[in-house]
Protein backbone atom coordinates (compact mmCIF):
# COMPACT_ATOMS: atom_id res chain seq x y z
CA UNK A 1 0.00 0.00 0.00
CA UNK A 2 2.62 2.39 0.57
CA UNK A 3 3.92 2.52 -2.99
CA UNK A 4 0.73 3.90 -4.19
CA UNK A 5 3.39 7.17 -4.59
CA UNK A 6 5.12 5.45 -7.93
CA UNK A 7 1.72 4.92 -10.07
CA UNK A 8 2.75 8.07 -11.69
CA UNK A 9 6.01 7.04 -12.81
CA UNK A 10 5.38 3.49 -13.14
CA UNK A 11 2.77 4.75 -15.97
CA UNK A 12 5.64 5.57 -18.05
CA UNK A 13 5.44 9.28 -17.60
CA UNK A 14 8.22 11.72 -18.87
CA UNK A 15 10.76 13.88 -17.47
CA UNK A 16 8.64 16.51 -18.96
CA UNK A 17 5.08 16.09 -17.69
CA UNK A 18 6.42 14.89 -13.73
CA UNK A 19 8.62 17.97 -13.45
CA UNK A 20 7.89 19.87 -10.53
CA UNK A 21 4.77 17.75 -9.61
CA UNK A 22 7.17 16.76 -6.53
CA UNK A 23 6.79 20.10 -4.95
CA UNK A 24 3.11 18.80 -3.87
CA UNK A 25 4.65 16.27 -1.55
CA UNK A 26 5.24 17.22 2.15
CA UNK A 27 8.31 17.13 3.58
CA UNK A 28 10.35 15.48 6.44
CA UNK A 29 14.10 15.00 7.55
CA UNK A 30 14.23 11.68 9.21
CA UNK A 31 18.27 11.60 8.15
CA UNK A 32 18.83 14.87 10.69
CA UNK A 33 21.79 14.46 12.51
CA UNK A 34 22.46 11.17 12.02
CA UNK A 35 25.79 9.40 12.63
CA UNK A 36 27.57 6.10 12.84
CA UNK A 37 25.36 4.96 9.75
CA UNK A 38 25.86 1.62 7.36
CA UNK A 39 27.57 1.77 4.86
CA UNK A 40 26.24 2.72 1.52
CA UNK A 41 25.93 0.07 -0.98
CA UNK A 42 24.90 0.15 -4.54
CA UNK A 43 22.19 0.88 -5.98
CA UNK A 44 19.04 2.77 -3.77
CA UNK A 45 17.11 1.41 -0.96
CA UNK A 46 13.71 3.71 -0.19
CA UNK A 47 11.91 2.98 3.17
CA UNK A 48 8.00 2.72 2.41
CA UNK A 49 6.03 2.70 5.00
CA UNK A 50 2.24 2.98 5.44
CA UNK A 51 0.79 4.37 8.77
CA UNK A 52 -2.21 4.37 10.57
CA UNK A 53 -3.74 7.95 9.73
CA UNK A 54 -7.19 8.43 9.77
CA UNK A 55 -7.63 12.21 10.49
CA UNK A 56 -9.53 12.91 7.24
CA UNK A 57 -11.30 9.35 7.46
CA UNK A 58 -15.12 10.48 8.21
CA UNK A 59 -16.74 8.34 10.88
CA UNK A 60 -19.10 6.34 8.34
CA UNK A 61 -16.29 4.94 6.12
CA UNK A 62 -14.26 3.97 9.82
CA UNK A 63 -17.47 1.93 10.61
CA UNK A 64 -18.17 0.53 7.26
CA UNK A 65 -14.08 -0.57 6.98
CA UNK A 66 -13.60 -1.31 10.53
CA UNK A 67 -11.03 0.78 10.88
CA UNK A 68 -11.49 1.55 14.83
CA UNK A 69 -11.00 4.59 16.68
CA UNK A 70 -7.83 6.76 17.35
CA UNK A 71 -4.67 5.82 15.36
CA UNK A 72 -2.04 4.37 17.77
CA UNK A 73 0.33 6.51 15.11
CA UNK A 74 2.06 3.16 14.25
CA UNK A 75 3.50 1.59 10.33
CA UNK A 76 1.23 -0.74 9.95
CA UNK A 77 3.32 -1.69 6.63
CA UNK A 78 6.93 -1.39 6.86
CA UNK A 79 9.03 -2.16 2.75
CA UNK A 80 12.49 -1.74 1.80
CA UNK A 81 12.25 -1.06 -1.40
CA UNK A 82 15.97 -1.66 -3.36
CA UNK A 83 16.46 -0.48 -6.86
CA UNK A 84 19.67 -1.92 -8.82
CA UNK A 85 22.73 0.21 -9.72
CA UNK A 86 20.99 0.69 -13.16
CA UNK A 87 17.88 1.35 -12.25
CA UNK A 88 16.42 -1.71 -13.99
CA UNK A 89 15.24 -4.06 -11.40
CA UNK A 90 13.54 -3.59 -8.02
CA UNK A 91 13.52 -6.37 -4.84
CA UNK A 92 10.95 -5.63 -1.53
CA UNK A 93 11.22 -7.14 1.34
CA UNK A 94 8.90 -6.78 3.90
CA UNK A 95 9.61 -6.10 7.70
CA UNK A 96 6.76 -7.87 9.86
CA UNK A 97 5.62 -5.20 11.89
CA UNK A 98 5.64 -7.21 15.05
CA UNK A 99 9.27 -7.61 14.45
CA UNK A 100 11.37 -7.69 18.24
CA UNK A 101 13.66 -4.58 17.06
CA UNK A 102 16.18 -2.31 19.50
CA UNK A 103 15.87 1.32 18.65
CA UNK A 104 19.14 3.49 18.83
CA UNK A 105 18.85 6.53 22.13
CA UNK A 106 16.36 8.63 21.16
CA UNK A 107 14.08 11.65 22.21
CA UNK A 108 10.52 10.71 22.52
CA UNK A 109 8.71 13.27 19.95
CA UNK A 110 5.31 13.09 22.31
CA UNK A 111 6.89 13.35 25.43
CA UNK A 112 10.18 14.97 25.29
CA UNK A 113 12.00 12.22 27.50
CA UNK A 114 15.39 11.10 27.07
CA UNK A 115 15.39 7.21 25.80
CA UNK A 116 18.47 4.55 25.97
CA UNK A 117 18.40 2.13 23.43
CA UNK A 118 15.59 -0.19 24.30
CA UNK A 119 13.59 -3.25 23.17
CA UNK A 120 10.14 -2.56 20.75
CA UNK A 121 7.96 -3.42 18.29
CA UNK A 122 9.08 -2.36 15.23
CA UNK A 123 6.03 -0.45 14.25
CA UNK A 124 5.62 1.31 17.57
CA UNK A 125 8.91 3.36 16.36
CA UNK A 126 7.48 5.59 14.83
CA UNK A 127 5.34 6.49 17.37
CA UNK A 128 7.97 7.37 19.37
CA UNK A 129 10.27 9.26 17.24
CA UNK A 130 8.68 9.40 14.09
CA UNK A 131 10.15 9.36 10.62
CA UNK A 132 13.61 9.52 12.29
CA UNK A 133 13.37 6.99 14.47
CA UNK A 134 12.03 4.43 12.07
CA UNK A 135 14.79 4.78 9.48
CA UNK A 136 17.21 4.80 12.69
CA UNK A 137 15.75 1.80 14.15
CA UNK A 138 15.20 -0.58 10.64
CA UNK A 139 18.34 0.54 9.98
CA UNK A 140 19.97 -0.81 13.59
CA UNK A 141 17.94 -3.93 12.82
CA UNK A 142 18.83 -4.57 9.36
CA UNK A 143 22.37 -3.00 9.23
CA UNK A 144 21.53 -1.85 5.09
CA UNK A 145 21.31 1.81 4.77
CA UNK A 146 18.57 4.01 3.45
CA UNK A 147 18.74 6.46 1.28
CA UNK A 148 15.37 7.66 0.89
CA UNK A 149 11.93 7.79 3.00
CA UNK A 150 8.07 7.91 1.53
CA UNK A 151 5.25 7.70 3.93
CA UNK A 152 1.37 7.12 2.59
CA UNK A 153 -1.46 6.85 5.00
CA UNK A 154 -4.92 5.23 4.46
CA UNK A 155 -6.80 7.94 2.76
CA UNK A 156 -4.00 8.13 -0.07
CA UNK A 157 -3.83 4.73 -0.72
CA UNK A 158 -7.58 4.50 -1.01
CA UNK A 159 -8.11 7.51 -2.89
CA UNK A 160 -5.58 6.44 -5.30
CA UNK A 161 -6.83 2.77 -5.51
CA UNK A 162 -10.49 4.57 -6.35
CA UNK A 163 -9.45 7.11 -9.09
CA UNK A 164 -7.22 4.04 -11.08
CA UNK A 165 -10.98 2.66 -11.40
CA UNK A 166 -9.98 -0.66 -8.56
CA UNK A 167 -7.06 -2.61 -8.86
CA UNK A 168 -7.65 -6.59 -9.82
CA UNK A 169 -7.00 -9.49 -7.77
CA UNK A 170 -7.44 -13.15 -7.62
CA UNK A 171 -8.17 -15.92 -5.13
CA UNK A 172 -7.89 -19.39 -4.96
CA UNK A 173 -9.85 -20.03 -1.60
CA UNK A 174 -12.26 -17.94 0.40
CA UNK A 175 -10.90 -15.33 2.29
CA UNK A 176 -13.12 -13.67 5.44
CA UNK A 177 -11.16 -11.85 8.16
CA UNK A 178 -13.78 -10.52 11.22
CA UNK A 179 -11.64 -8.04 11.50
CA UNK A 180 -11.39 -6.11 8.84
CA UNK A 181 -14.78 -6.70 7.33
CA UNK A 182 -12.95 -9.01 4.61
CA UNK A 183 -15.46 -11.33 2.58
CA UNK A 184 -14.00 -12.56 -0.88
CA UNK A 185 -15.26 -15.71 -2.43
CA UNK A 186 -12.24 -18.00 -4.84
CA UNK A 187 -11.97 -15.83 -8.16
CA UNK A 188 -11.29 -12.40 -9.28
CA UNK A 189 -11.83 -9.78 -7.68
CA UNK A 190 -11.78 -5.86 -8.72
CA UNK A 191 -11.44 -4.19 -5.50
CA UNK A 192 -11.73 -0.31 -4.92
CA UNK A 193 -10.46 1.91 -2.03
CA UNK A 194 -12.03 0.71 0.98
CA UNK A 195 -12.33 -2.80 0.07
CA UNK A 196 -8.52 -2.88 -1.02
CA UNK A 197 -7.99 -1.06 2.23
CA UNK A 198 -9.78 -4.10 3.68
CA UNK A 199 -7.57 -6.71 1.97
CA UNK A 200 -4.33 -5.37 2.78
CA UNK A 201 -4.44 -4.69 6.17
CA UNK A 202 -6.49 -8.47 6.80
CA UNK A 203 -3.91 -10.56 8.87
CA UNK A 204 -6.50 -12.88 10.38
CA UNK A 205 -7.73 -14.78 6.54
CA UNK A 206 -5.13 -17.69 7.60
CA UNK A 207 -3.04 -18.83 9.68
CA UNK A 208 0.05 -17.10 8.43
CA UNK A 209 -1.02 -13.86 9.92
CA UNK A 210 1.58 -10.84 8.86
CA UNK A 211 3.80 -13.11 6.78
CA UNK A 212 0.44 -14.14 4.98
CA UNK A 213 -0.42 -10.51 4.80
CA UNK A 214 2.86 -9.51 3.21
CA UNK A 215 2.32 -11.88 0.66
CA UNK A 216 -0.92 -10.26 -0.52
CA UNK A 217 0.78 -6.43 -0.01
CA UNK A 218 2.92 -7.48 -2.46
CA UNK A 219 0.75 -8.97 -5.13
CA UNK A 220 -1.99 -6.25 -4.88
CA UNK A 221 1.15 -3.88 -5.35
CA UNK A 222 1.93 -5.61 -8.63
CA UNK A 223 -2.05 -5.15 -9.30
CA UNK A 224 -1.42 -1.46 -8.45
CA UNK A 225 1.35 -1.11 -11.20
CA UNK A 226 -0.53 -3.57 -13.85
CA UNK A 227 -2.98 -1.29 -13.37
CA UNK A 228 -1.81 2.02 -13.88
CA UNK A 229 0.15 0.86 -16.65
CA UNK A 230 -2.56 -0.14 -18.29
CA UNK A 231 -5.19 2.21 -17.50
CA UNK A 232 -4.35 4.97 -20.50
CA UNK A 233 -4.04 7.55 -17.81
CA UNK A 234 -1.47 9.44 -19.56
CA UNK A 235 -4.12 9.67 -22.89
CA UNK A 236 -6.77 11.11 -20.57
CA UNK A 237 -5.80 14.65 -18.55
CA UNK A 238 -8.46 14.48 -16.37
CA UNK A 239 -7.20 11.04 -15.05
CA UNK A 240 -3.88 12.05 -14.91
CA UNK A 241 -4.97 15.52 -13.09
CA UNK A 242 -7.01 13.24 -10.78
CA UNK A 243 -4.27 10.56 -10.23
CA UNK A 244 -1.76 13.64 -9.45
CA UNK A 245 -3.81 14.92 -6.60
CA UNK A 246 -4.42 11.36 -4.80
CA UNK A 247 -1.21 10.48 -4.77
CA UNK A 248 0.74 13.10 -3.95
CA UNK A 249 -2.05 14.73 -1.63
CA UNK A 250 -1.48 12.90 1.47
CA UNK A 251 2.61 11.45 0.54
CA UNK A 252 5.56 12.58 2.97
CA UNK A 253 9.15 12.02 1.66
CA UNK A 254 12.51 12.97 2.62
CA UNK A 255 14.52 16.39 1.18
CA UNK A 256 16.24 14.31 -1.33
CA UNK A 257 13.66 12.67 -2.59
CA UNK A 258 12.73 14.13 -6.34
CA UNK A 259 11.44 14.26 -10.09
CA UNK A 260 14.60 12.06 -10.58
CA UNK A 261 14.54 9.69 -7.53
CA UNK A 262 10.41 9.41 -7.98
CA UNK A 263 11.27 8.19 -12.38
CA UNK A 264 13.96 5.81 -11.03
CA UNK A 265 11.30 3.95 -8.76
CA UNK A 266 8.63 3.85 -11.42
CA UNK A 267 10.50 2.62 -14.33
CA UNK A 268 12.37 -0.57 -11.52
CA UNK A 269 8.77 -1.07 -10.11
CA UNK A 270 7.29 -1.45 -13.43
CA UNK A 271 9.17 -5.10 -13.34
CA UNK A 272 7.94 -6.03 -10.14
CA UNK A 273 6.84 -9.07 -9.62
CA UNK A 274 5.33 -11.50 -6.68
CA UNK A 275 6.10 -14.79 -5.82
CA UNK A 276 3.07 -17.22 -7.44
CA UNK A 277 -0.11 -17.90 -4.80
CA UNK A 278 1.23 -21.22 -4.63
CA UNK A 279 4.54 -19.72 -2.56
CA UNK A 280 5.44 -19.56 0.82
CA UNK A 281 7.15 -16.21 2.45
CA UNK A 282 10.54 -16.89 3.86
CA UNK A 283 11.14 -15.88 7.42
CA UNK A 284 12.02 -12.34 6.32
CA UNK A 285 9.37 -11.45 4.68
CA UNK A 286 11.46 -11.11 1.70
CA UNK A 287 10.03 -11.63 -2.10
CA UNK A 288 11.49 -9.29 -4.35
CA UNK A 289 12.29 -10.28 -8.17
CA UNK A 290 14.32 -13.10 -9.71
Amino acid sequence: MTLSVVVLASAGIGQFLVSGLDSGIARVDPFKDMKNRPRAGHGMNVLMVGTDGRDRITEAERRRYRLGGAPCHCTDTLMIVHISEDRDRASVVSLPRDSYAETPPHTDRTTGEKHHGHPIKINAAYAEGGPQLTVRTVEHMTRVKIDHYLEVDFTSFMKTVDVLGGVRICTDRRLTDPYTGLDLAPGNHTLRGGEALRYVRSRHSDASSDLGRMKRQQQFLAGLVDRATSSGILLNPLKFRDVTRAVLGSVRADRGFGTDELLDLGRAMRTFSPPPRSSRPSPSGGWGTP
